[in-house]
């Protein structure tokens, strides 16, 4: 498996090389361009992990995605969930750290498809900053797609969720749709070397708008670490 992993990897970032030139002319396009861009290397992406690693995925509760202005908050264990949730929404705006935009290419197409920069070492100055962007983006119908933890933990890691989201949540005025899945069975961090199998996607009912804060961050971790709990079960009962 390790020489499939190579290959996939090689072939993983070429594919990125090879669209990220190609999407140069989006630069000066509508933002909706580069977002089509991003959703086809998303589903290429996708395509290259099933057929060179046999890492396949399964999308549980699509039927719950409701439409319009949104909070995504999504469990975060590998690489996987930065791109494969992209084609999901119609169109979503990842939270990230602002260092990956000074990136070239990278930081440029992310500045034209609307992505929210955040620096994290300003504390309580981003989350007033992130407040702003993040009403701006929901005005115009988008989904803001964030990690509450902020990086990525090794499946069964105690969680670390971060209080940005329940920041967004309180000041923003919209649901929340919780995201739980299994990507570090298959794609473990820091690691070149892929597992096949298949990656579960459990989209949870939306947590409508107006709990107190307290009251929301306790029911969205229990429910993401609850069904990701089961989602690893299940994955690891199958991998053996």
């Amino acid at each position: 498996m390790l020489v499939r992993s190579i290959i996939f990897n090689l072939l993983f970032y070429l594919n990125l090389i090879v669209q990220m030139l190609a999407a140069m002319p989006t630069l000066v396009m509508p933002r909706g361009a580069i977002v089509g861009v991003v959703k086809f290397w998303a589903r290429t992406s996708l395509w290259l992990l099933r057929g060179v690693c046999g890492i396949k995925v399964e999308f549980r509760g699509l039927d719950k995605v409701p439409a319009g202005a949104l909070i995504v908050a999504s469990k975060h264990q590998s690489l996987w969930e930065t791109f494969a949730l992209f084609p999901l929404f119609a169109d979503p705006a990842f939270i990230l750290k602002r260092e990956l935009m000074w990136i070239p290419f990278f930081g440029w197409y992310s500045w034209k498809a609307g992505m929210i920069p955040v620096n994290r070492g300003k504390r309580s100055q981003a989350l007033a900053e992130l407040g702003v962007t993040a009403r701006a983006e929901l005005a115009r119908n988008r989904q803001i797609v964030i990690f509450p933890e902020g990086t990525r933990r090794a499946p069964g890691a105690e969680p670390s969720y971060k209080y940005g989201v329940v920041h967004l949540y309180a000041e923003t005025g919209v649901a929340c749709l919780p995201i739980a899945l299994n990507s570090g069975l298959f794609w473990p961090r820091r690691s070149i070397r892929l597992r096949p199998g298949t990656v579960i996607v459990e989209i949870l009912d939306p947590i409508a708008p107006g709990l107190d804060r307290e009251a929301f961050f306790k029911r969205l971790q229990h429910e993401v670490e609850t069904a990701t709990a089961r989602l690893l079960a299940q994955g690891s009962a199958k991998r053996n």
